[in-house]
């Protein structure tokens, strides 16, 4: 298996803010490190999603999205599948 490459970086925190997360972290069976580098990825990933679908909103046309939701459907769903 390939090592993965990791940086360091010095990162600043108000006090409480650093205190808050520790805890978290610590309840969530955690170390701190952790806790910021997944903080970290799941912002990174919303921001790559927003641009994502932002990119393909030019694209998008919505005049042929509504004439698919209106179509007539095929068969009903199954009783499983349905809401109570």
């Amino acid at each position: 298996m390939a090592k993965k490459e990791t940086s360091t970086y010095p990162l600043r925190l108000p006090k409480s803010l650093k205190e808050a997360a520790v805890q978290i972290a610590r309840e969530d069976g955690a170390s701190f490190n952790q806790f910021v580098a997944t903080a970290v990825a799941e912002k990174v990933s919303a921001m790559k999603t927003a641009e994502f679908f932002a990119a393909r909103k030019a694209d998008t046309d919505i005049e042929t999205a509504r004439r698919l939701l209106r179509r007539q459907g095929g068969q009903p769903p199954e009783p499983e599948d349905r809401l109570p």
